[in-house]
């Protein structure tokens, strides 16, 4: 892939708000936020209701995220443009999700809804009503997810990218300060993974980095862009802001996101775990 192929920008995306084949969909780590305001025509995906298993600690199946996408009005042929708040962070878990179960035209808006209303463009309440379609999933692709042995065979040798927090990454914390109901058993970091945060991709006004920049970013501390990588966090999702920059913009060959992540690493029997940083 390529930075042209999968983002597109806020004027794009007015220019297309009455195009055929084209659905926005709006995804935030608050859900709530969409229902205070939207941008025309856009759709709802709840991540934490839609995305995620009731009952397994998974994800959706190939059944239930085709219902989920045909219960939206999406269609196998169309462009999904996905956008949220915090620069993108549950957008691009939904977007990691689309490819997972094989769509194949899915975008990210560059800056998201941080970028859409830093530019006072026009938000709206009015919630569309797509007629329902009969969206069919593929197989997942599992070149893109790792898995908790995958895990334990990279280390060191190939690139894990450990994503959270740095307090998080030694061990001070267990989860996110604003989560503290999601934790593992234990704190610290996979060995040998080096601590990069999500966040850093992006800039001020939430669009993603340069190129350059974002090459920079990693290289300089020390992902081989010659070996493959897993990305993980704490449940995957921050992870898969990661893996887009380096799978989709960067175009780094075999990149996988461990959705199970720390919550799942650091409940494991007998796993080697690290404290404090990188070695």
């Amino acid at each position: 892939m390529s930075r042209s192929a999968v983002l597109v920008d806020a004027d794009w995306v007015e220019a297309n708000l009455d195009a055929d084949g084209i659905v926005l969909v709006e995804v935030d780590e608050d859900a709530s936020a969409y229902d205070k305001g939207h941008i025309r025509g856009a759709v709802k995906i709840d991540w934490r209701q839609d995305l995620q298993d009731p009952v397994r600690r998974d994800f959706v199946d190939r059944e239930g995220f085709q219902a989920l996408l045909s219960s939206r009005g999406i269609g196998n042929d169309d462009t999904v443009v996905l956008y949220g708040g915090n620069n993108n962070w549950f957008a691009s878990y939904a977007y990691w999700y689309f490819k997972l179960y094989g769509h194949e035209n899915v975008k990210l808006l560059d800056g998201g809804r941080k970028k859409w209303e830093l530019d006072s463009r026009e938000l709206v309440k009015d919630v569309p009503n797509r007629p329902a379609t009969n969206y069919q999933a593929k197989d997942q692709d599992l070149s893109i997810r790792a898995f908790r042995d995958d895990v334990v065979a990279a280390i060191g040798k190939l690139n894990l990218v450990d994503v959270r927090s740095p307090d998080e990454f030694t061990g001070k914390l267990l989860a996110p300060a604003h989560l503290p109901q999601e934790q593992a058993q234990r704190a610290g970091h996979v060995p040998t993974a080096r601590n990069i945060p999500w966040s850093k991709a992006a800039n001020d006004d939430g669009t993603f980095k340069s190129d350059e920049e974002l090459k920079a970013l990693y290289e300089g501390e020390g992902v081989d862009f010659a070996k493959d990588t897993i990305a993980y966090c704490r449940i995957g999702e921050r992870s898969a802001h990661s893996w887009f920059v380096l799978h989709e913009i960067l175009d780094q060959a075999s990149v996988k996101n461990y959705d199970g992540s720390w919550t799942e690493y650091g409940s494991l029997v007998g796993v080697p775990i690290e404290l404090g940083e990188a070695r």
